[in-house]
């Protein structure tokens, strides 16, 4: 018996036409060999090749961290909102020192006021110190809001003491406690609303692009018109209609719902030219022919075709919602203290004067940039991303 050589098998899409080169291939866009792409699901090979989109790996770290922070906000933050010390108004930040001997401290101060510019000055006593720790106790608020607790994870070790690591606003509050508890109200607006406004551009948007004819014709009218409402005046309108003597719990609830009512048009329109594309495909005509239900149809056969599509338009439109949130409470129409999110804190800031000597008081819109440029990032991630088989530009 002789034995027989294995010789290698031309490819005639690859570089090399010998065959000599492995037919297992790493694909460019996804880093994986041909092999696996060939046989993954969709859901995975977008998996795959957002890894490889560095940007919007970093924007999904930073919002990882932002929702954590957020959802541990009694933890992360050294006093609760309700914690004041009034003869710290306006108190400048303090950046913490360390020494072997003592650890971390800074030392406290003592405000006055200038008597001739009127300006606050602060003076540190460099006889004592304020030692500043780990895993600290500090004041009480509820762990995701279930259970009772203490611990913060940096802070002073003495309770009774103050450290303000941002600086302090006009009442004497922690900066950065307030932005710390601000995420939680700025970050969970843009997902609630989003979601409310992705429920009515897939049902009114669906519907639309469906049926067509009168339907169709109804609803694109009744977009045009929401759209050609400036949306200034559009909240104007809506934030008149909050009665000032809600808690903040039900304004936060009604702006949520305002910002939902503004933002569904545009999804709506997107769902709506993707079901005018795909209504008239063979597997939409075979589903019809065996007698499949007009919602079955649309949320089982229709819409996932452009699922991944949804995904990314809906991931730029949670930022768009978080500026809202900010843009409304800044101008006075939306949240109101007590109530604390990134735009009721940028309200301090209204004033010239104010920013000129206490700048720190703007530090709230850099945590708005930051939330925005990451969400951002995933959005062009996730829509690079969206078709997989696809080649990028």
């Amino acid at each position: 018996m002789t034995s027989q050589t294995q010789l290698p098998v031309a490819d005639p899409e690859s570089d090399d036409p010998t065959g000599t080169e492995t037919t297992d291939r790493l694909d460019t866009e996804t880093g994986r060999s041909r092999t696996e792409v060939t046989s993954a699901p969709q859901w995975k090979l977008i998996w795959w090749r957002f890894r490889r989109h560095r940007l919007a790996m970093i924007g999904m770290v930073i919002l990882v961290i932002l929702y954590v922070v957020a959802l541990f906000a009694g933890f992360f933050a050294p006093f609760n909102t309700t914690s004041y010390s009034g003869q710290h108004a306006y108190q400048p930040p303090q950046i913490p020192h360390f020494s072997f001997s003592e650890g971390f401290y800074v030392h406290p101060t003592t405000g006055a006021t200038d008597p001739e510019t009127l300006a606050p000055v602060f003076t540190e006593d460099t006889s004592q110190m304020v030692h500043l720790g780990f895993f600290v106790e500090g004041d009480p608020y509820r762990l995701l809001g279930l259970v009772d607790a203490n611990v913060h994870l940096f802070g002073p070790e003495d309770p009774g003491q103050r450290w303000y690591a941002l600086g302090a606003d006009r009442g004497g509050g922690d900066l950065l406690s307030k932005i710390i508890y601000g995420s939680q109200i700025s970050l969970s607006i843009g997902l609630v609303g989003v979601a409310i406004s992705l429920l009515l551009g897939l049902i009114l948007g669906g519907i639309s692009g469906y049926f067509g004819g009168t339907t169709d014709t109804v609803i694109q009218r009744i977009i045009e018109l929401f759209m050609s409402i400036p949306t200034l005046p559009l909240w104007l309108g809506l934030a008149a209609a909050v009665p000032p003597q809600w808690g903040p719990m039900q304004t936060y609830l009604m702006i949520t719902v305002i910002l939902s009512l503004v933002g569904w048009t545009s999804l709506a329109r997107v769902i709506r030219g993707r079901l005018l594309q795909t209504r008239g495909e063979d597997y939409v005509l075979a589903a019809k022919l065996d007698g499949v239900p007009t919602g079955r149809i649309i949320s089982r056969h229709m819409l996932p075709s452009f699922a991944s599509h949804i995904i990314a338009t809906v991931s730029l439109a949670v930022p768009a919602m978080i500026l809202s949130e900010t843009s409304l409470s800044f101008l006075g129409l939306g949240l109101r203290a007590p109530a604390v999110s990134w735009g009721v804190l940028l309200q301090n800031a209204q004033s010239v004067n104010v920013v000129a000597t206490a700048p720190w008081l703007l530090l709230p819109g850099l945590a708005v940039v930051l939330a925005v440029v990451a969400f951002n990032f995933v959005g062009d991630g996730l829509r690079d991303s969206a078709d997989p088989y696809g080649k990028r530009s």
